[in-house]
């Protein structure tokens, strides 16, 4: 019979979808002073995120909050969090400046033309340094590729890879890198060589549910990172409707005229059209109009007398 510790044994896992993040919820062990809880999803479920975590939490105390990367769907609960149950912030250093001066022009949320909700941190979360909560030792390992900034944790005694974007059971994030004219597809290919070494039985993914079957998860990864490296244009296009997806998740529904206008105002997409103009595509307007048209034929968006919606 069998004596493995059941890997979530200590943690929570709050699964909330594609707008807003996972939330990972150490509970602390024996002489620890409270939780530590990983990501703490959008602002917009900042309330609701706020309430998960008290009932999660049971009265125990949160005694540190902890950001695998600074995308809005990861961090954009950290000021409504802190503010309840009075955690320190521990974030990656890659834009741990612009945030404390809160320099907009330098934050991804400001580029991709999504919401955020003002923070600051406390401590950083360097690669290669451990991390101590739940009575396990994670390693935190550097994953750049979606962000170049991102880590995951990793606790090799039981086995347990929180991994962000950089794996999900289906593929892995947007890598934003190249949606931004640098490299990033070698990056992912990397993590995902590192990844495939550890000695992992259960992955947690930034989105998703936690899976085990790693080998075929990685081998998924890998194709889909193949077929955006042999065609940067897809990985572009697929950015886009990411994106404009992403965009209606925050607003729930626009007018179709207003989601064309924000694609033409978002730096992101208007240098991503700059780079990636499709043949036979006049304008970035006609860009943005048939990803929309995509979208709604796919089912992922509605479509309403001529206001769009999310589905």
């Amino acid at each position: 019979m069998s004596t493995q510790r059941d890997p979530l044994q200590g943690l929570t896992v709050l699964e909330r979808g594609w707008l807003s993040s996972n939330n990972i919820l150490i509970h602390a062990a024996p002489g620890e002073a409270g939780a530590t809880l990983v990501d703490t999803s959008h602002v917009n479920h900042a309330e609701q995120t706020v309430g998960l975590l008290r009932h999660a939490l049971a009265g125990q105390p949160l005694a540190h909050i902890v950001n695998t990367h600074l995308h809005s769907d990861h961090c954009g609960g950290n000021a409504a969090v802190q503010q309840a149950f009075g955690a320190p912030i521990t974030v990656p250093p890659g834009s741990a400046d612009a945030v404390r001066n809160w320099h907009e022009p330098a934050m991804s949320w400001f580029i991709t033309g999504q919401r955020m909700a003002r923070f600051d941190w406390a401590d950083l979360l360097h690669a290669g340094e451990p991390l101590r909560a739940g009575g396990r030792d994670w390693q935190v390992i550097a994953a750049p590729g979606h962000d170049p900034d991102s880590v995951m944790l990793f606790d090799a005694a039981n086995g347990v890879l929180i991994s962000a974007d950089a794996l999900w059971e289906n593929g892995f994030g947007v890598v934003f890198p190249e949606i931004e004219g640098e490299p990033g597809f070698d990056d992912v290919g990397a993590v995902l060589d590192v990844i495939d070494r550890l000695p992992v039985r259960l992955v947690i993914p930034g989105h998703g549910r936690p899976f085990d079957d790693v080998k075929a998860a990685l081998a998924r990864a890998r194709s889909r990172l193949a077929a955006f490296q042999a065609n940067p244009a897809r990985h572009a296009h697929h950015g886009l409707k990411v994106l404009i997806k992403y965009h209606l998740m925050e607003e729930r529904q626009q007018p179709r005229e207003d989601l064309l206008q924000w694609v033409a105002d978002t730096p992101l997409l208007r240098a991503l059209w700059q780079r990636h103009r499709p043949v036979g595509v006049a304008s970035a307007g006609q860009w943005a109009d048939k990803a929309v048209d995509e979208l709604v034929g796919a089912g992922v968006l509605g479509l309403r007398a001529a206001v769009l919606v999310d589905v």
